[in-house]
């Protein structure tokens, strides 16, 4: 429910009406008492998506802001649906990466209205 209202960086549509998330890429596992593990498998709407980075910054932020317990957030693009798909998991899921992301005004201004939940 957290993730499915993220607007596309180029389309007016969410992700989930992208079918870029569905219910079935969100795996939860607990790894200790009240601290879960939450796995994310986007994918992209075409193999060679020059934003797929952005949507999956996109999904981290909007998820560490409002998971409402302990968690380890993985986010990953759907094995072989991305030609540059190792590189992008990198990105996506080191936090000085993501953290020198965030202090960009532009990019920051771009995740923040894709996150920004609709009135």
């Amino acid at each position: 429910d957290i993730i499915r209202t993220i607007r596309d960086p180029e389309k007016p549509n969410t992700l989930e009406e992208l079918e870029v998330v569905t219910e079935s890429c969100v795996e939860v596992q607990e790894i200790g008492e009240d601290e879960y593990l939450v796995i994310i498998r986007f994918t992209p709407t075409v193999p060679h998506c020059s934003l797929a980075t952005l949507i999956g910054l996109c999904l981290r932020i909007k998820l560490q802001r409002c998971l409402p317990f302990r968690h380890k957030l993985e986010i990953y693009i759907s094995e072989g649906t991305h030609s540059t798909e190792e590189d992008i998991n990198k990105q996506i899921n080191d936090k000085e990466r993501v953290a020198a992301a965030m202090e960009n005004p532009n990019l920051r201004e771009i995740v923040e209205q894709c996150v920004t939940e609709p009135d």
